[in-house]
């Protein structure tokens, strides 16, 4: 099970995520940094595991203002060694081409991305990841992605956007569904995990890993727990 942190970068600080409500989101606070600012707050996060990615939510660029590429850039600098997981709300294969030449993991949110056939075109990349996105009951993105599992790469996040630092628990029944149509492809959990117990469900469902952010800030994922785990 990999665990791994997300940051939700917004006005070029790190924001708290609460169920998809990206209007209300505010500056973190969170005693692992002293301030919101990216590196502080992934240094922060790195004190607890040796994790291995990070996740970045670049919310600027999603919801289509000017993408925060420097503060990507200087991520990317400071800490060589990790996988950056960047979703920056990308349409179509060119932008995804675009953004994998700074290095990184590019995310193909289907919230943002124009076509199912832009997935297709970008399945065999290695460093591209299908963000399946729900809002509620409803799938957000183009017609036909979703039942498309042929044309999805190898890694496959399902993004329950209301279950984000809500506390709810993860969305099994959407993930299991979700792990049926992928095949062999790894699919990670993204919303809602709240402890060890969810991680341990989680686990025995055969997701490959989580994305987590609420539960690390909190302490209810600390480092004694998190060894338990791959980062």
């Amino acid at each position: 099970m990999q665990i791994i942190p997300v940051l939700d970068i917004k006005g070029g600080v790190v924001v708290r995520g609460v169920m998809g409500d990206r209007a209300n989101y505010r500056p973190i606070e969170t005693p692992l940094s002293a301030t919101p600012q990216p590196l502080d707050v992934a240094r922060g996060l790195l004190s607890l595991a040796a994790f291995k990615a990070l996740y970045i939510a670049d919310l600027d660029a999603i919801e289509g203002r000017p993408a925060n590429r420097g503060t990507i850039e200087a991520l990317s600098a400071e800490f060589p060694e990790l996988e950056l997981w960047l979703d920056a709300g990308v349409h179509t294969a060119d932008e995804a081409r675009d953004y994998l030449g700074l290095g990184v993991i590019v995310v193909l949110g289907s919230e943002t991305i124009d076509s199912a056939a832009t997935i297709a075109d970008l399945r065999r990349e290695e460093r591209a990841i299908l963000s399946l996105d729900y809002r509620g009951s409803a799938f957000v993105g183009p017609e036909g992605l979703e039942d498309a599992a042929d044309d999805w790469p190898a890694r496959v996040i399902a993004m329950t956007l209301a279950k984000v630092g809500s506390g709810a628990g993860p969305d099994l029944e959407r993930l299991t569904k979700v792990k049926a149509a992928a095949g062999g492809r790894r699919v990670f959990a993204a919303g809602g995990v709240r402890h060890a117990a969810d991680l341990d469900e989680l686990q025995a469902a055969g997701i490959a890993g989580a994305l987590v952010a609420t539960a690390l800030h909190d302490g209810r994922l600390d480092a004694a727990t998190l060894a338990r785990y791959g980062t």
